[in-house]
């Protein structure tokens, strides 16, 4: 066992956003950026991330795209997230990227934004998300192709612990943002990474929205991803009040 790693900036109890208004700025894109750049140069201290570089003119190109083109009824992913998870894909370049729990596919596009559609950074080559709600995953897809006309990034209804299962692609990038039936909720995080763990391979990241405000729900999940017997590192990066637990297998 080792103790979690932390990354946080020093006002993520006090950075607010409107669920129902997700682009508005709510700081100065400088700070933004800055507080970003905090939390890669701690995953690369950490040895999850090679580098911090990622090219700001295309996450920028990316964010006005699906600010102008997404049908998002309200998400939990704040500006600050949205750059960090751009930025991890884009530095890490996933060639099979697996999202589970993508709701109407702003969490998962911006993860798959960096491989396809005006922010794409590189060349991928599946990026699916999961999403178990029929009607969610369509408006999803629906979303992701006014973005991508490759069809490189999909969405699949499909419940992630099977999907994950039956997946025979290595997987270089697991996005985790599932709610489970019942009481299980976000602990359907360690079914689904269980399920894909003989896909994952060393260097796989591995991405856990909710570390800080589901931290109860998750106990189970992190406590795992925690331990060096699973991961060979952890960090919980605490840039808002949603969090990111970022593993590397």
């Amino acid at each position: 066992m080792h103790m979690a790693q932390i990354y946080q900036s020093d006002d993520w109890q006090t950075y607010t956003m409107q669920y129902d208004d997700p682009f508005r700025a709510v700081e100065p894109l400088e700070r933004e950026i800055a507080v970003v750049d905090g939390a890669l140069c701690a995953l690369k201290q950490a040895g999850i991330l090679p580098g911090i570089s990622y090219d700001q003119d295309r996450f920028l190109a990316h964010r006005v795209a699906v600010a102008e083109l997404f049908e998002i009824p309200w998400t939990a992913i704040t500006l600050r997230m949205q750059r960090l998870l751009y930025a991890i894909n884009a530095i890490a370049q996933p060639r099979h990227m697996l999202a589970a729990g993508v709701f109407c596919g702003n969490t998962f596009i911006s993860n798959a934004g960096a491989g396809v559609g005006p922010g794409a950074c590189y060349k991928a080559d599946a990026l699916l998300g999961i999403e178990i709600v029929p009607e969610e995953a369509e408006r999803a897809e629906n979303n992701v192709r006014l973005i991508d006309q490759s069809g490189v990034a999909r969405i699949i209804a499909a419940d992630a612990v099977e999907y994950a299962a039956n997946y025979t692609h290595p997987i270089d990038l697991l996005y985790l943002d599932a709610n489970g039936a019942g009481t299980r909720g976000k602990g359907i995080y360690l079914d689904i990474f269980e399920a894909a763990e003989p896909n994952l391979h060393p260097g796989t990241i591995i991405l856990a929205h909710n570390s800080i405000n589901c931290a109860e729900g998750l106990a189970d999940y992190l406590a795992y991803v925690r331990d060096l017997k699973h991961c060979a590192s952890s960090v919980n990066v605490m840039i808002d009040g949603e969090g990111l637990e970022v593993s590397v297998y």
